[in-house]
């Protein structure tokens, strides 16, 4: 005892900080229920990566990725994982209320419209005259007609049929829709749990190659954290780009703190859910100049203007309204190695 107390008192002398120090408590939500896809944040947390930065991280299962906003926004928590485009939104209708993104992890949007190969439909033009089901209020389903604009789709020929987002996959297996609006890291392995083979037996009009170059999912933090403890916002981000470069090289990490903090999930799924979002969603040629986590500012102001048009929104806010890199490593420090798919 009288040893540690001479340990403790020599590490304030000399400027350590000890073992009692007092943390940070950060309250974080999922974008949805636990995927493979959410890794990095998984990562920090069993690996104490978080902690190392002094912080007492708690992660919660979330409701959707535009939901993050909406609890963040609400008080109920200080960070999470969703969608830029919905800060976007909420930026447009609350300005100085809407969460800010620290770190862009999706630079690429899981947004398209899957169809039966057997339909051959190759283009989105071949959509008139079809039935499109979907949940509302996702950002496929809100954007479409941005999308039907941009590839001269008569919008008035597109049926459009409202599901609940455990209904959209086997309705489409089934035939009773045309085709499905997703969020194609969900319903990829949506299709896969349905024992259906997504690449074989669909087709998918990723709305990326069709003109709508957005952002999606990455780490925000509310208003009230920026303004009141941005030391705690540059530990989230220093954590997560740690963790973000670890399973890059090493998936067995990664499932190992997925299973650690949900043993429901099925591990060989969500292991593969991570490489689709390391390859589909991650590795936009951007990152050679910007690295993981950052983005390049024109094509933000590009996307904004495309979901000002989408959402009919009143006001088109401002880049630094929706993005931070200030807190972000060096670029450095964040080169991912991943190969384009």
């Amino acid at each position: 005892m009288k040893h540690s107390m001479i340990a403790a008192a020599v590490g304030i002398v000399l400027g350590a900080v000890p073992a009692f120090a007092e943390m940070t408590d950060i309250k974080f939500t999922l974008g949805w229920k636990t995927q493979g896809s959410d890794a990095p944040f998984l990562v920090a947390l069993h690996k104490g990566y978080f902690e190392d930065e002094g912080l007492n991280v708690t992660i919660d299962q979330g409701e959707g990725s535009a939901a993050t906003i909406t609890r963040i926004m609400g008080g109920a928590y200080d960070a999470g994982f969703g969608d830029i485009n919905a800060i976007i939104q909420n930026a447009s209708a609350r300005p100085g209320e809407a969460p800010v993104m620290v770190f862009q992890m999706w630079n690429r949007p899981p947004f398209a419209i899957a169809v039966p190969k057997d339909s051959d439909i190759t283009e989105p033009k071949q959509l008139e005259g079809l039935t499109l089901g979907g949940a509302q209020g996702t950002p496929t389903t809100r954007l479409f007609p941005v999308f039907a604009r941009l590839n001269g789709i008569d919008t008035d020929t597109v049926a459009y049929e409202s599901l609940a987002p455990n209904l959209q996959e086997p309705m489409l297996i089934r035939g009773d829709i045309d085709g499905a609006y997703t969020f194609t890291v969900s319903s990829w392995f949506n299709l896969i749990a349905n024992r259906k083979d997504p690449a074989e037996d669909f087709t998918w009009l990723n709305y990326e190659d069709y003109g709508m170059d957005l952002y999606s999912n990455g780490m925000m933090v509310s208003q009230e954290l920026l303004e009141a403890n941005p030391e705690a916002v540059a530990g989230l981000v220093r954590a997560v780009t740690k963790a973000t470069m670890e399973i890059t090289k090493d998936q067995d990490v990664a499932v190992e703190s997925i299973v650690a903090f949900d043993n429901l999930v099925n591990a060989e799924l969500e292991r593969a859910r991570l490489e689709f979002a390391l390859t589909k969603l991650m590795n936009h040629p951007e990152t050679a100049e910007t690295g993981i986590g950052g983005l390049v500012e024109e094509r933000l102001a590009r996307s904004i203007d495309l979901i000002v048009e989408g959402y009919g929104l009143d006001a088109t806010p401002a880049a630094s309204e929706i993005f931070d890199g200030s807190f972000l490593p060096p670029v450095s420090e964040r080169m991912l190695d991943v190969a384009l798919n």
